[in-house]
């Protein structure tokens, strides 16, 4: 039902968020608002969101770079809105992952339907709910793993290196690639933070790296799930 999908809205206009706000409860939409990059993050993480509402110039970082997280980990429908109206940067937000893009000004009434369209591809597309291989289960929408049936306490960034690995079981993804899809350009640490990483979620699934059942180590290039070719 409508009533119970919450849309985040990330903007750091107030009136913009209070109009956007507004015309969502009236439309029977929760509204989540977010006035930076890493607030938004923080929300999406912490709650079951339908679909994004996002301004691409933020005070923290820009709306592209938060695009191109939640893409890393998610398939959730993104409306960008901003003042940028050039063709370039209609063009550039689309191919980084943006479903639909509205300037500003715009009008409320076609942002609603804007809204209701992209949810009705949504369900129409049907997009995974989960993620899988052999006995490794994540919950998309609930956000929690399971393995053997066992329940998997992750931090934050466990879950986005697993997610990520999980998303695409036929790739290596590199240390940098799973790096930046964690953090950002903006984080500085070092590629060795992600084996870090890696060492504690076998330890937490249970997988022996001496041979990985799940998480495979690809020499000189990165991780993998599942079996090396």
């Amino acid at each position: 039902m409508k009533g119970k999908q919450t849309v985040l809205v990330v903007d750091d206009e107030e009136k913009i968020l209070s109009l956007v706000k507004s015309y969502l409860e009236i439309n029977g939409y929760t509204a989540l608002c977010a006035r930076n990059g890493r607030e938004g993050m923080s929300f999406f993480e912490k709650n079951q969101v339908s679909l994004i509402l996002l301004d691409l110039m933020l005070p923290d970082f820009s709306g592209e770079e938060f695009c191109r997280k939640i893409r890393a980990i998610s398939g959730i429908p993104i409306i960008m809105i901003t003042a940028k109206a050039e063709e370039a940067d209609i063009i550039n937000g689309l191919k980084i992952g943006a479903d639909d893009y509205v300037t500003k000004p715009f009008s409320p009434r076609q942002l609603m339907a804007r809204i209701e369209a992209a949810l009705r591809r949504t369900v129409n597309n049907e997009p995974c709910q989960f993620l899988q291989y052999t006995d490794l289960i994540i919950d998309i929408e609930r956000r929690s793993v399971k393995c053997g049936g066992k329940a998997i306490t992750l931090t934050r960034d466990e879950y986005n290196i697993l997610t990520l690995l999980m998303s695409r079981q036929a790739k290596i993804f590199t240390r940098d690639e799973i790096l930046e899809a964690v953090k950002g350009d903006d984080y500085d640490a070092f590629d060795r933070t992600i084996d870090a990483h890696i060492k504690k979620i076998r330890a937490k699934i249970g997988d022996d790296s001496k041979p990985p059942k799940y998480i495979i180590t690809v020499y000189g290039m990165g991780y993998r799930i599942g079996i090396t070719p």
